[in-house]
Parts: structure tokens; sequence; C-alpha cells
């Protein structure tokens, strides 16, 4: 498991940049997030800036990107899975990925992206599709095919079946954070179980469901299904 998804494509230094544009987002909206506003706000100047993200665009891409890279998912290759591994990846991978969607920078994206949905030329919501959602999905897309390659799980259609995790692990609980509930983050880590244990329950094979069971017999907290 990766503890550390951001050093693969961005230095510290401009994770720290990147980090202060999103506070900047955060407090005053995208008009607050302006390469001189940013460039005294991170101490840094803006040809570096320009020479580390480009334009306007890639700032943003990058602010996304920086953001998604905060959902830990499995990246050790050559890794062969056990029933015990394959549970604590998805239980990262749900736990992170609540914490990221609930975090005040996300919901600050996702509603600017939302409010500039229908003027002509908003970049953002693509932006956040591209760089931010599918980069999610593609790491826990490995996953789930590391799990069928090494005999835990069982699908014909891959990105079906991380549709169906996504659905168990978020519901409907994204749409109602944007629309103003506060989070429950102390819940995140039974949530995420309690996905996790419903989607081996759906699509782990034989040895994963055993797996299941017998937790659940000796009273695991993380999984309490019962398979007959």
């Amino acid at each position: 498991m990766s503890s550390d998804n951001q050093t693969s494509e961005f230095t510290p230094r401009q994770n720290a940049v990147l980090a202060e544009a999103l506070r900047l987002l955060v407090e005053g909206g995208d008009k607050a997030v302006t390469t001189a506003g940013l460039a005294r706000a991170a101490n840094c100047s803006k040809e570096s800036l320009y020479k580390w993200f480009g334009d306007r665009d890639g700032l943003l891409s990058a602010m996304i990107s920086y953001q998604a890279s905060k959902v830990r998912t499995f990246e050790r290759p050559g890794e062969r899975l056990t029933v015990a591994s394959l549970t604590e990846h998805l239980e990262i991978f749900a736990r992170d990925l609540l914490d990221v969607l609930a975090g005040d920078v996300s919901l600050a994206l996702n509603r600017l992206a939302i409010g500039q949905s229908s003027r002509d030329g908003s970049k953002l919501g693509t932006l956040l599709l591209e760089r931010g959602r599918r980069q999610i999905d593609r790491r826990a897309r490995a996953l789930l095919d590391a799990g069928q390659r090494d005999g835990l799980l069982r699908f014909g259609d891959g990105e079906e079946a991380y549709r169906i995790l996504y659905g168990l692990i978020v519901s409907d609980l994204h749409v109602r954070m944007l629309l103003g509930e506060a989070p429950q983050s102390h819940k995140f880590g039974a949530r995420a179980a309690k996905a996790v244990s419903a989607f081996l329950a759906l699509y782990g094979t034989d040895r994963v469901l055993a797996g299941l069971d017998g937790a659940s017999r000796s009273g695991s907290p993380t999984n309490n299904i019962h398979h007959n």
C-alpha cells in the first residue's frame, strides 16, 4: 500500500503550493486563486507557478490531481493479495474516499463546478471528472483487477463491479453533504467496513466468503456478514 500517492506526480514544494491554492479556493472561491495571489500566499514566484503548472487550467488540473491523490489505493506491483490484505486495501480506499469527499476542499470544488456548469467555456466540471474522479477510478479498478487475478474476486464486468463498490461506500452521502448536511466523519470507519463487507459478499470467491464467515463467527467488528 502506498501511503503517499502524491509524491509520484508532484514534489514536496509543489504539494505545499497546491495545498495553499486549495486553501485560497475554500476561503475565497475561484476568484481568489490568481497567479499573483497564490505566489504571495505560497511565497514563490509567478515564474515558478507557470513553470510547474502552466496556465490557470493547468493549475486547476494540478489542484484536483493533488486532492484526488489523497485517496490511497493498492500500488505494490507483484504483491499477491490475501483475503486479509484485499480487505485492508479496500477499507483504506473506502475510508480515504469518504474523508476526501467530506472535506472542505472537495465540497468547495464540487459546488463551484456545479455553479459553473451552465457557463460557456467552464472547464472545472470536466477537470474534476478527468483529473479527479477518473484518476481515483483507475487506481481502484487496478485493485479490483488484482483481486480477480489472485482468485479473490469474480466479476464479468470490472466497471460495473467498481460502480457497485463506489455506490456502497458513498450512496447519497456526497449529495447530502453538498446540500449542507454536516459530515459525521467519526462514523466513516464503520461505514467503510460495512461497504467492503457487502461488496465482498457480492463479488468474493468462496475463499473470501469463508474468510468473511469466519470473521463474523469470531466477532470481528470489520466483517459481520454471515454466509450459510
